[in-house]
């Protein structure tokens, strides 16, 4: 059956038995993914998952169900499921069905283009890949893994209340992790490349990183342990933003595990600094046109200029709050409940390239790689100590590649600390995003 017919058919019948209110949330998500070695297909993959919950409110009191077939006698499974449900539910405080933001903006998140791509041809680039990355240096050993990903995801959410809305999107990534050798030492690099456009994938370039990548951490040395400037480069950056973002959430403050709690208007960054959750950013991976509670999306500013303009809310934390939702609720799939969310939540760029943030430097470290993140970090206090990969600079040039460090420090201090932000922005698949990250020092440690 048609989900706007299954649709239809479920609200029809809920009314019939005596349910008020209610609403249905749809989700499919499709996944393929390969990994090719020496040559060879060495793994397929293609999923689909996917299913529908209901909610609806019953003699004053929310009940629940969900399913994964979309046929006739899912109906009265969910109906009937959602009522004795709701008949032993004790919450005093009770989910209410939301009637709709007064405007939605409905941009495609969905690439035609990339359905059209034949899978057989995407083997065959990555294929191409592999070669180019294991003929471009004697040193290249091998590729732990060469792997294509690609994604979509289908959502639809309908009330009683006549609200309708849909949206999907889709995006296709290649991974690779390359490893070098020259006589004792042996490294290793990672490269991630996604888009929607497969035409924009080249071969060439993205073998060329790959390799230079890995290549680059071969004779690595020592350098003291002390307080250096740190330039966190824009992956290593987004991965450490990415730990820490759970502190943007409002229900995680207002349950006590956030330091940004009654900290709204504060400054708590420094004056460059500008974080924005930005669900139509073009270039991201989390992209919406409404959360989870059917709250239309919209850019959301977190922080501007180093002050803390809001947190992320639902509807719930809203309300507690006294204040309007900023549209993040969010269900990970449709069985899941509601959290809080962003989309495509990124530190916004500056103006710097790469190389001026390196160039400027007399003595620092860059931070390429972070290892050890939910391990070695506290997201109550901030605190945080994990191994790093990176390079020393020296006189505004890359001197050295370093033995494996330490790095240590408080993510709040870390925001004050920020005295350049560069203008290379990169946002990962899980829509947290940064540009490289000029900070004024960090404790370092080397082995």
């Amino acid at each position: 059956m048609k989900i706007e017919k299954f649709q239809e058919r479920l609200l029809e019948n809920g009314l019939a038995l005596g349910f008020e209110d209610m609403e249905i949330f749809y989700e499919k998500s499709r996944r393929f993914a390969c990994d090719v070695y020496k040559g060879e297909l060495d793994h397929y993959e293609m999923a689909e998952d996917g299913g529908l919950s209901f909610r609806g409110k019953f003699d004053g009191k929310m009940g629940y169900a969900y399913t994964e077939k979309i046929d006739q006698d899912s109906i009265s499974f969910l109906l009937e499921r959602a009522k004795a449900n709701a008949e032993v539910i004790e919450e005093e405080e009770q989910d209410d069905i939301f009637e709709g933001s007064e405007e939605y903006e409905e941009k495609d998140f969905y690439s035609e283009s990339l359905d059209e791509v034949s899978i057989p041809d995407k083997i065959e680039f990555l294929k191409q890949v592999e070669h180019k990355v294991s003929s471009y240096d004697p040193r290249i050993a091998s590729l732990n893994y060469c792997k294509l990903i690609e994604q979509s995801k289908e959502r639809l959410l309908a009330n009683s209340k006549g609200l309708v809305l849909h949206d999907r999107m889709n995006y296709l990534g290649v991974v690779l992790s390359v490893v070098v050798k020259q006589e004792d030492e042996t490294k290793s690099g990672f490269t991630v490349k996604i888009t929607r456009d497969f035409s924009k994938l080249n071969v060439d370039e993205i073998a060329k990183e790959a390799a230079e990548e890995a290549l680059s951490y071969l004779g690595e040395q020592s350098i003291p342990s002390k307080r250096y400037p740190i330039i966190l480069r824009k992956d290593a950056a987004a991965d450490l933003l990415d730990t820490f973002t759970s502190v943007f959430s409002a229900e995680v403050a207002q349950k006590g595990r956030s330091l940004l709690k009654d900290k709204v208007g504060e400054t708590i960054a420094a004056e460059k600094v500008s974080i924005v959750d930005d669900p139509f950013y073009e270039e991201g991976f989390s992209s919406r046109n409404f959360d989870g509670e059917g709250v239309a999306s919209k850019l959301c500013t977190v922080i501007k200029n180093g002050t803390l303009n809001t947190l992320l809310h639902n509807r719930k934390t809203a309300k507690k709050a006294g204040v309007e939702t900023t549209g993040h609720a969010y269900k990970a799939s449709y069985k899941g409940t509601l959290v809080i969310s962003p989309s495509n939540f990124y530190i916004q760029p500056g103006e710097k390239a790469y190389d001026e943030l390196i160039g400027s430097q007399s003595e620092a470290i860059i931070v390429t790689k972070l290892s050890g993140l939910h391990s070695g970090t506290d997201t109550v206090s901030g605190d945080f100590s994990v191994a790093a990969n990176g390079f020393y600079v020296k006189d505004g040039k890359v001197e050295t590649p370093v033995k494996q460090m330490t790095i240590a420090g408080n993510f709040f201090e870390l925001l004050k600390k920020i005295q350049e932000i560069g203008s290379d922005l990169y946002v990962s698949s899980s829509g947290i995003g940064s540009p490289s990250l000029l900070l004024k020092d960090l404790s370092v440690t080397v082995e």
